[in-house]
C-alpha cells in the first residue's frame, strides 16, 4: 500500500510540476536576435519615395498653397508699365502691350491652390537629382465681357536641381542648384465650357500675358521655399541620397 500511495503521490507532482513549465514563458535566446536577420538598408527606389513624400509634407507644411492663393497677380495684370523694381517692376513691362484689353478685367482671385504629384529623375552623370514641382490653381475673372465669373484651371512646373554637398566642417547637406520653369509649358484651360468671341479673346490675351509672368511669379516664391525644406529633411534620409549622389551610383527612379 505505501509504494502504491508513494507512487500516486509522485505522479500528482511530476503533473503539476510540467503544468508550471508548460505555463511558463520561454526564455528568448540572445543569440538568435543577435543572429537574426540584420536591417536592409532602403532601395534607391525607397529613397526616391521618401525624399518626394518629404518635400511635399515640407512644402505644404511650410504655407505654398497660402502662397500661391495669394499671390499679387491682379497687381501686375492692371499695372501698366511703371517705375516699379525688382522682379514686379520687370513683370509688368510684359503686359502693357495687351493693357487695353486687361483693363477689361474687374478682378481675379486664385482659389483651389493644388500640389500635384512629384517627379524625380537623376542627371546622366548619377550626381545630382531634380525634382518636378507641379502645382495647379485655378483663377476666377470677374469681367463684363463674360455676364459672370470665368474660371480658368492653370497648371505648371517648377524643376528643382538638387545637390548634395560637405561644408568646412565636413558635414553633407542637400541643397538646391538651379530652380527654374519651362518657357511656354504653361497649361491653361477655361472650365466654363465655349465663351463667345470677345470673351474668347480676352481669355487668349490673358492666356499670352500669364505664360509670361506667371511662371516667373511662382519660381520667386516656391524656389526659396524648396531650399528651406531641404535644409529641414530628416539626417539619416539625407545621408542616405547624399551617398548615392556623391558617388554617382545608379539611382533606380520610376518616371
Amino acid at each position: 500500500m505505501f509504494q502504491i500511495g508513494g507512487l500516486i503521490v509522485f505522479c500528482r507532482l511530476l503533473a503539476q510540476t510540467t503544468a508550471l513549465l508548460n505555463a511558463q514563458p520561454l526564455p528568448l535566446d540572445q543569440t538568435l536576435l543577435l543572429e537574426g536577420t540584420p536591417a536592409q538598408d532602403p532601395s534607391p527606389t525607397d529613397l526616391a519615395g521618401s525624399l518626394t513624400d518629404a518635400l511635399s509634407n515640407g512644402l505644404l507644411s511650410e504655407g505654398l498653397l497660402g502662397i500661391l492663393e495669394n499671390l499679387p497677380l491682379l497687381n501686375i495684370l492692371k499695372t501698366g508699365g511703371g517705375t516699379s523694381a525688382g522682379l514686379l517692376g520687370g513683370l509688368l513691362g510684359k503686359v502693357t502691350s495687351v493693357v487695353p484689353l486687361l483693363n477689361n478685367i474687374i478682378d481675379v482671385k486664385i482659389t483651389n491652390p493644388q500640389l500635384l504629384e512629384l517627379g524625380l529623375v537623376q542627371s546622366p552623370d548619377g550626381h545630382r537629382l531634380y525634382a518636378t514641382i507641379p502645382l495647379g490653381i485655378t483663377l476666377n475673372v470677374n469681367t463684363p465681357l463674360a455676364g459672370h465669373l470665368l474660371k480658368l484651371a492653370v497648371k505648371l512646373n517648377i524643376t528643382a536641381e538638387i545637390l548634395a554637398v560637405k561644408n568646412e566642417q565636413g558635414k553633407i547637406h542637400l541643397v538646391l542648384g538651379d530652380c527654374t520653369h519651362s518657357p511656354g509649358r504653361l497649361q491653361i484651360s477655361l472650365l466654363n465650357g465655349l465663351a463667345p468671341l470677345p470673351v474668347q479673346s480676352l481669355v487668349n490675351s490673358l492666356s499670352s500675358v500669364l505664360n509670361d509672368v506667371l511662371p516667373e511669379l511662382v519660381q520667386a516664391e516656391v524656389c526659396p521655399l524648396v531650399n528651406e525644406v531641404l535644409s529641414q529633411l530628416d539626417v539619416t534620409l539625407v545621408h542616405s541620397i547624399a551617398d548615392l549622389l556623391i558617388h554617382g551610383l545608379e539611382f533606380v527612379i520610376e518616371v
